[in-house]
């Protein structure tokens, strides 16, 4: 292996370079027999394949030599491969003839082709390079598809070498469209971002003087080559700063997430890195025996990005990997998308990550104030994702203002504008104005680039809490899905790791919380769907306070997901709502759920077409209940526990939206999932009903509906004369409902008040 220097990369070389075509000339003609990546087949040191900078080169021109023979210069040409050389070659074929790279993957086998379908339509792309394997597999379903059937697809296996030779210079320059990087989306129509030779090199300074990146450090990178952090981390870092690359497929990692760590030791690695996920998955598919063969010592940096970074994770792997030789130190969370190209933000200097405790309650309110981890309300650990890769880059803005937030308090990132931020969309004006030339509400800075996070600055560091759009707003409460994940994958052993999404739906202007999750393969036979339910419903409410409205139980791999791993909220959503998923298990019923996706048509703008036979009689029957008057003669006297335990039943059914039949008397309540805003109009409906003043935490005192109803009763024998509220309720029952009351918010206290005014 050629032993390279920091020195052979020239920093007066790289400023006068335009392209990326101009890069690899160069890299060819320094070093034309150096190695310019590996790639480990089988993801082992057994499988490598390598290529050469000259290799390289005579492979791109070689394809560059048949697409300009289609005349394709400045037009998409998309790319679908898996990862590997070919992939590689092609693309550099595609900037060698002065085409846009589309970068795509194949679709699994009796996989939809929807996706490939929208990204050839919004391209307009007429042509695709492939290799045979995936060509023979597809040419058949490209056919059969009639919005595809024009695309020309082209196989680059056994070019001849001397067909190089007959390339031509495009007319390019810094400027020149490089690639369309789509972004995963969440709709039928994902976006092409637009990025040029210059949006490419300029980020890639940025990277490798943030991670430190010389011709001397190695790297190793599963991550998918059509994803912004495996094109532009993964393949062009190691060419603009010389260094040495191993690659693997995402399959060989996801098979064996030991495979990535093993060449990390194997190659002795200084940089690798990737989501959140990756770490958590080496955590949980490694033994004890897999880690003390490991050397880890040379890796000097982890990244972490392309998703939000868990405190948790880190100090697990940590934990895990100390004895393999892992520093901590290492650890390197930044920020990114393919609209800035790659990085945004990344420490300057290797230290262990930072991270602050904020207060739950404040959060929600997009207010940020520390608090010790010990503290009551503390909310989940935020990690650092670093400073501005560029001073002053990141500014945190009201989304509908447009004014800057002030400080400590949580709004939209905006990126003020670089030589990394891309070009636009492709092809629509309109979302291009909207997100890259956004000003501030005085017009006096810009343009920047919306990113639709949402985030703060604490010291100069970039603190990420979510996206703008994925926010869970439930009764003036903001909450994080990926909160609400977390929570969610812990709650059951059956539940499939970093495979379930939380969004909520609307019925009749009120928001439902949904969980869409997979179930572990060996749990599709065994698994108790009830069981399942209830731990999800308990935990939902424990640890969040939030109602569950319905729960949808899948078979692995059925959640729509990006090419990095990322789990497709939106899409989950217009799935759930639409009645694609195959659900193995669901809660609640099945009608419950259709009238719930009807109930949403209808919120957009719809008709409202529920039919009365699909409301249940339980479901009347409560509402009726909710609204009698202790005196109605329609109801009978409920002086019994077990009347009372009846009523309770009824009126949990219609609040949960579950059959009545399915509760049990002696579940926990928070089993059954009610927050805290039910449990206080549980006690307000009994206390109307009963005629008896009731402690509004009285569903916390008395936790199952057995307990609940036997105290009723007895508290209304004992009720013989009118007291009030205050008179029946000692102090440290007012100290309880005082905490309570500070827990909802203003739309929720006033809630409440206009009810009891009524």
């Amino acid at each position: 292996m050629l032993n390279r220097t920091a020195n052979q990369t020239s920093l007066q070389t790289l400023t006068t370079i335009e392209t990326f075509v101009e890069l690899l000339a160069w890299r060819a003609e320094q070093t034309p027999q150096g190695t310019a990546y590996r790639f480990l087949a089988e993801g082992t040191p057994e499988t490598a394949q390598t290529i050469t900078y000259s290799a390289l080169q005579q492979q791109a021109q070689a394809i560059a030599v048949l697409l300009q023979d289609l005349n394709c210069q400045n037009q998409p040409v998309l790319l679908l491969y898996p990862a590997g050389l070919d992939y590689i070659a092609a693309f550099f074929g595609c900037l060698y003839a002065g085409a846009i790279a589309v970068p795509a993957y194949p679709p699994r086998p009796n996989r939809s082709l929807d996706r490939i379908q929208a990204m050839v339509q919004d391209a307009g792309a007429a042509v695709a390079l492939t290799d045979n394997a995936t060509l023979q597999k597809l040419e058949r379903r490209l056919a059969e598809t009639p919005q595809l059937r024009s695309l020309y697809c082209l196989s680059t296996d056994g070019l001849q070498p001397d067909l190089a030779q007959q390339w031509r210079p495009p007319a390019i320059d810094a400027n020149t469209l490089a690639l369309l990087q789509y972004t995963s989306g969440s709709t039928a129509l994902p976006k092409g971002v637009m990025i040029s030779h210059d949006n490419l090199l300029h980020n890639s300074e940025l990277i490798g003087r943030c991670f430190g990146n010389t011709a001397a450090s190695r790297g190793v990178s599963w991550l998918p080559p059509y994803h912004d952090m495996g094109l532009v981390g993964g393949i062009l870092q190691p060419l603009y700063v010389g260094a040495e690359m191993t690659l693997m497929a995402p399959v060989s990692f996801l098979q064996r997430p030991v495979r990535w760590l093993e060449a990390i030791s194997y190659y002795r690695a200084t940089t690798s890195g990737g989501p959140n996920f990756a770490y958590d998955l080496c955590v949980r598919k490694t033994t004890p025996e897999q880690r003390r063969a490991l050397d880890l010592s040379s890796w000097q940096l982890a990244f972490s990005g392309a998703e939000p970074v868990h405190q948790a994770t880190l100090a697990q792997f940590a934990a895990a990997f100390v004895p393999s030789g892992f520093r901590p130190q290492a650890f390197y969370p930044c920020y990114g998308m393919a609209e800035t190209t790659l990085l945004v933000t990344g420490e300057a200097v290797q230290a262990e990550p930072k991270h602050l405790i904020l207060k739950a309650t404040d959060l929600q309110q997009n207010q940020v104030t520390l608090v010790s981890a010990a503290d009551a309300d503390a909310a989940r650990p935020i990690v650092s994702c670093g400073p501005p890769a560029i001073s002053n880059q990141v500014c945190i803005v009201d989304p509908d203002s447009h004014r800057p937030c002030p400080p400590n308090t949580i709004g939209e990132i905006w990126v003020r504008w670089s030589r990394s931020i891309a070009q636009g969309y492709w092809r629509r004006e309109a979302a291009t104005q909207d997100a890259f030339h956004a000003t501030l509400a005085d017009g006096a800075e810009g343009p920047f680039l919306r990113t639709g996070d949402l985030g703060f600055l604490y010291g100069d560091d970039l603190y990420v809490t979510g996206r703008l759009k994925d926010l869970i707003i439930i009764r003036g409460r903001n909450h994080y899905p990926q909160d609400i994940e977390a929570t969610a994958e812990q709650a059951h052993r059956a539940l499939r790791q970093g495979s379930g999404a939380a969004f909520s739906i609307t019925e009749h202007d009120t928001e439902h919380l949904v969980i869409v999750h997979e179930l572990e393969r060996s749990a599709l036979r065994t698994a108790d769907p009830e069981a399942i339910f209830a731990a999800l419903r308990r935990r939902v409410a424990e640890d969040h306070d939030l109602q569950l409205g319905a729960i949808a139980l899948l078979k692995p791999n059925a959640m729509p997901k990006t090419s990095s791993g990322k789990v497709q909220r939106h899409l989950c959503r217009s799935m759930f709502l639409d009645g694609q998923f195959d659900v193995v298990h669901g809660w609640p019923t099945a009608e419950t759920s259709q009238a719930l996706a009807t109930a949403e048509a209808w919120a957009d703008g719809g008709e409202e077409v529920i039919a009365a036979e699909n409301l249940n009689q339980p479901e009347v029957e409560a509402q009726s209940l909710a609204v009698a008057s202790p005196a109605s003669s329609a109801s009978p006297p409920l002086t019994s526990p077990d009347a009372i335990a009846d009523w309770m039943l009824s009126w949990l059914a219609n609040a949960l939206q579950v059959p009545k039949h399915t509760l049990n008397v002696r579940q926990p309540l928070a089993e059954h999932g009610i927050d805290s805003l039910a449990a206080v109009e549980l006690a307000e409906a009994l206390e109307s009903t009963l005629g008896v003043p009731l402690s509004p935490t009285l569903a916390y005192e008395y936790p199952t509906i057995e307990a609940l109803s036997t105290y009723l009763a007895s508290a209304r024998d004992r009720a013989t004369v009118t007291v009030s509220p205050v008179e029946a309720v000692d102090h440290r029952e007012l100290e309880q409902i005082v905490r309570e009351l500070e827990l909802l918010s203003d739309a929720e206290v006033q809630t409440l008040l206009g009810r009891q005014r009524h």
